[in-house]
């Protein structure tokens, strides 16, 4: 696979929570949209995804513009940020809303978005018809409430290359919509009082801090092959993409040297991956456009970042090769104060880490094929002394990876099977609130007769979760966004001449306690030919 795409699959992303693509035009009305061509045209489709709106409570709103840009090259946006006065500070929910346009010739690009040096949202792109195209994307974002309540500096960068091949200029324009709370509409709950970006290794938190959480937007990307990072294979096998310890990768944070969280990476599919743009011109995979960031629980480590004392906080991928560039991992630290005390005092009562496993075992043949299994596990707990009482907070993480890469001379076919888990447990005083998530990937790419190329591709995005206190459950959700792609192009001739087909689906179900979503979206060729909701 790395071969035959080596241009294609490595497809210049470049570094420089639900999210919500609609479509302009809208995808068609009702359960049935129009005939499809016979093959791909020129134009297609403007992207679309089966992923939720982010709700909104129906009150009073205000709206800035954060940033506007046209990106052509390396350039970032730098502007200003001022909240809006008439909507004061008592915000239920702040959207934030980014619309895009580009056409011509383009590959897809990674880009951020930071106020105050916080980053608050991660991206990446479409890649457009000649005619152009449009896209949107939400996010709600409303956790950040202390960095939007005041004046901030604003960089946004979606790096890009403009020349005569490739002539897409991506033209950008951001928004937050402040919603305020009014009548029986409440200002925002559990929202952090303190947003601090992690810049360098050192963080100094506020002595009266209870309750710590790390956001990291991990991102495997810049046109190498840590993009693609999950294909990898050992030095000793015959692939184009290799790494000493194999395709596993795991997301950890250390406090002063000491591991304090795991995590295991989403397995982001950019829209030029698996060699095949077809699949992705108008349905994006699962979190392309929305990059969510890992969620890592630090309470455990509070009483001893409460010293006042600037402490060591670092972010490391695990796995990947010594003096191989790739991945991104800027990080937020959210933090909740008490009120009722001016210093928090505790201490970190255990700390157990299981072994890490991680084989990775090659076996020569036609096809070559390499099985890898790897796992880890860590728990960490502490307490502090609060003005509301002692609270022990115990965090228990578990990461596991399963993976079967197949190939053929050449790499083709090339095929792989891959599973990821990631659960957790926190227990904080008398609550316990579980989150079991597993992403998957399965997929083939092969090149046959007249050099057709051919993807055929699944991948899931699943979570559970769970919220028990004093023994009674109180909330529950349980999430499904899966996606099934098959398309087949001629390779190797101008874009006119590939007599490219392709059908794709994409199903998003949200459900639970807080009541249902599911919606799915087919498209052929590239036109929007079933939308269905079915809650």
């Amino acid at each position: 696979m790395r071969s035959l795409k080596i241009m294609s699959m490595l497809s210049g992303l470049v570094l420089a929570a639900s999210a919500l693509l609609t479509a302009h035009p809208a995808a068609a009305d009702g359960p049935t949209g129009p005939t499809p061509p016979a093959e791909f045209t020129g134009d297609w489709h403007d992207p679309v995804t089966a992923a939720p709106p982010v709700d909104t409570p129906g009150t009073r709103s205000c709206q800035v513009t954060l940033a506007a840009a046209q990106f052509r090259d390396f350039t970032p946006y730098q502007g200003s940020y001022t909240p809006p006065k008439e909507c004061g500070t008592r915000w239920n929910k702040v959207v934030l809303r980014l619309e895009g346009s580009v056409k011509g010739r383009q590959y897809d690009r990674l880009g951020y978005l930071t106020v105050g040096g916080v980053e608050i949202f991660r991206t990446s792109t479409p890649q457009p018809s000649p005619e152009g195209i449009t896209w949107s994307v939400e996010k709600d974002v409303t956790r950040y409430r202390d960095t939007l309540s005041r004046p901030q500096p604003v960089e946004m960068l979606i790096g890009n290359v403009v020349n005569e091949t490739y002539t897409g200029v991506l033209d950008v324009r951001v928004t937050l919509t402040f919603h305020t709370a009014q009548g029986r509409v409440k200002p925002a709950a559990g929202t952090p009082d303190r947003v601090i970006p992690l810049t360098g290794a050192t963080l100094t938190t506020p002595r009266n801090t209870e309750r710590v959480l790390a956001e990291v937007y991990a991102t495997g990307s810049g046109g190498g092959c840590e993009e693609y990072w999950y294909l990898s294979v050992p030095d000793a096998a015959p692939y184009s993409c290799r790494a000493a310890d194999g395709p596993h990768r795991e997301v950890r944070v250390s406090v002063d040297g000491r591991l304090a969280g795991i995590a295991a990476p989403f397995p982001t599919v950019w829209t030029g991956g698996w060699s095949n743009p077809f699949l992705w011109y108008v349905t994006p995979g699962p979190r392309a456009f929305d990059v969510q960031p890992i969620v890592y629980d630090l309470t455990p480590f509070a009483a001893l970042l409460n010293d006042g004392r600037a402490h060591r906080v670092e972010v490391a991928v695990a796995g990947v090769p010594a003096g191989q560039a790739g991945w991104s991992t800027p990080t937020n630290v959210l933090l909740w104060q008490d009120e009722g005390s001016r210093v928090v005092s505790g201490g970190l009562d255990r700390h157990e880490e299981t072994a890490p496993r991680n084989s990775s075992r090659y076996t020569a043949g036609s096809p070559h094929r390499l099985d890898t299994e790897a796992g880890h596990r860590l728990t960490v707990a502490g307490h502090l002394n609060t003005s509301h009482g002692r609270v022990v907070t115990t965090v228990d993480r578990t990461v596991a990876h399963t993976s079967v890469h197949r190939w053929g001379e050449g790499e083709n076919p090339d095929a792989f099977t891959a599973s990821w888990s990631d659960r957790e447990t926190v227990t904080a005083g008398r609550t316990v609130t579980r989150t079991d998530r597993a992403y998957t990937m399965d997929g083939e790419t092969t090149v046959g007769a007249g050099d057709r190329l051919r993807t055929v591709l699944s991948l899931g995005d699943r979570a559970a979760t769970s919220v028990v206190r004093d023994g009674r459950l109180r909330s529950w959700s349980r999430l499904d966004d899966t996606y099934t792609g098959d398309a087949t192009y001629t390779t190797g001739v101008p874009r006119d001449q590939r007599h490219a087909v392709g059908t794709t689906n994409e199903r998003y179900r949200l459900y639970g306690s807080d009541g249902c979503y599911d919606r799915s979206v087919t498209t052929v060729q590239g036109t929007v030919t079933q939308d269905l909701r079915r809650c």
